[in-house]
């Protein structure tokens, strides 16, 4: 599955050489992406960016005109969309399958969860550590560590971070300290 997916997204780095035994070998894609079959459409697989980790459950929908990214340890549930692509508004100009075609990237954060049948529409930015509710439609950017749900998405709340104020939390998340002070890895 793992070589599927590379040849979907234009892969082309190589993978580990395979186990001493079937479970060293399963081990050796852990922080690989996990994506569920099956995929309803993937328009080119080459724009679409999957972090460490990644869970992507069935049902998916991604028109990746431009690129979609999305960060480490995300969860996306089953039958989400993801659509970076948009055509004109005025019909004369779109002009059906003759007209222009343009779009704009998606960046989704490491840590989020997209609940089911959410979607995302061209250039959103979604925070690191946001949950979007099941069945919202995203249309505007996310800040950190909040809550979003309905169409069109809006923030319900903020997400208490309090607990990475402890070390090991700060180690297993991907913050680390400098001097008193908090810094993010980024994607």
């Amino acid at each position: 599955m793992v070589e599927l997916w590379k040849g979907i997204v234009n892969d082309t780095s190589p993978s580990p050489p395979e186990g001493p035994s079937p479970e060293a070998d399963e081990s050796l894609f852990d922080d690989y992406p996990w994506v569920e079959g099956p995929i309803t459409k993937i328009d080119y697989g080459y724009n679409v960016k999957l972090g460490e980790g990644v869970f992507v459950n069935s049902g998916s929908v991604w028109i990746d005109t431009c690129i979609i990214e999305v960060g480490a340890r995300t969860l996306i549930g089953p039958n989400c969309s993801f659509y970076s692509g948009t055509h004109p508004i005025d019909p004369f100009v779109r002009n059906g399958t003759n007209g222009p075609e343009s779009g704009q990237p998606i960046r989704i954060g490491p840590d989020c969860w997209i609940g089911g049948n959410a979607m995302i529409l061209p250039g959103v930015t979604i925070g690191r550590g946001v949950t979007v509710g099941a069945g919202s439609v995203v249309t505007k950017d996310v800040p950190d560590f909040v809550v979003v749900a309905g169409n069109p998405a809006r923030v319900l709340r903020k997400i208490d971070v309090s607990q990475l104020q402890d070390p090991v939390a700060l180690s297993l998340s991907g913050v680390e300290t400098l001097e008193g002070e908090e810094t993010r890895k980024t994607l």
